[in-house]
């Protein structure tokens, strides 16, 4: 009596099954990404306010160094709630980069054992990022009540749309850096690095106009337009640039698609590699 043998194995490009078999795995998605954040903010002492310190820190550490000693130009507004919009969308992006390179390393026990999309793993480690990034708003309307900045409802409404394009680019790059992750471990040594350079490459902690002729090479990191888009959005620095979203937009989707590709094509080596 012969037994019938079912060999499971991943497409080699992103095809639109996948997202049905992403929804039908939805559940799946929502218990890792509870998951990552009990995780995260267990046994400590203040658990949640972790989101808050960081961005809090950095902000006043940047308005002493870059505002005061520097004396960095900030668009005409107070130099803290200027480097702190861009610090609130920057420490998503980075810190979602840095969860979703090594979700498949730090889920190998499970990626080993049973079969269920992988693309589940980074997606489900940016997902927590938009409750760390909730919470850290808080300062940022503390600050906007303190120095008397009331933003326009456009303003507003185009904040979910900076939120995606930053999804975008995070979830795009991470995709490939957690599938080269699993096969050459200097990822992890050369992420930090790589963050800290890009950092400076970002109008974090300056204005875009500051670039001069090289603003146009800059437009293709997609955060620039997300963080001065939310500066315009939120503080009025500069009038909306929709070219610029486009832009960021474009990029992320270069991102998107690269990263997905590559993700999809060793996908199918990640269980024995890893």
């Amino acid at each position: 009596m012969s037994t019938a043998v079912t060999v499971i194995r991943p497409k080699r490009l992103f095809h639109l099954s996948d997202l049905k078999e992403l929804w039908n795995y939805r559940e799946l998605l929502y218990f890792f990404s509870w998951r990552d954040l009990k995780v995260r903010y267990k046994q400590t002492a203040i658990g949640v306010l972790w989101s808050i310190l960081q961005p809090l820190v950095t902000m006043l550490v940047f308005s002493f160094f870059f505002g005061r000693l520097a004396n960095i130009p900030s668009d005409g507004v107070p130099y803290p709630i200027f480097v702190y919009t861009g610090l609130l969308f920057w420490q998503f992006f980075s810190d979602a980069l840095g969860e979703t390179s090594n979700s498949l390393l730090a889920n190998k026990s499970i990626i080993t054992k049973i079969y269920f999309p992988r693309l589940i793993l980074p997606i489900s480690s940016v997902i927590t990022k938009f409750v760390d990034f909730a919470i850290s708003s808080l300062i940022l309307v503390g600050l906007m009540i303190y120095y008397g900045y009331a933003p326009h409802l456009s303003g507003l409404l185009i904040l979910p749309v900076l939120l995606a394009l930053t999804f975008i680019a995070a979830i795009g790059l991470g995709l490939l850096l957690s599938a080269v992750n699993v096969k050459y471990r200097d990822v992890r040594y050369a992420l930090p690095f790589f963050i800290q350079i890009l950092l400076f490459v970002t109008p974090v902690i300056y204005p875009a106009s500051i670039a001069g002729k090289y603003s146009k090479i800059l437009a293709l990191n997609p955060m620039m337009g997300v963080i001065q888009s939310a500066r315009a959005a939120l503080l009025g620095t500069t009038p909306i640039n929709w070219m610029l979203i486009l832009t960021s937009f474009i990029a992320g989707m270069v991102l998107l698609v690269i990263g997905l590709m590559y993700f999809k094509k060793t996908e199918r080596y990640f269980a024995d590699v890893i």
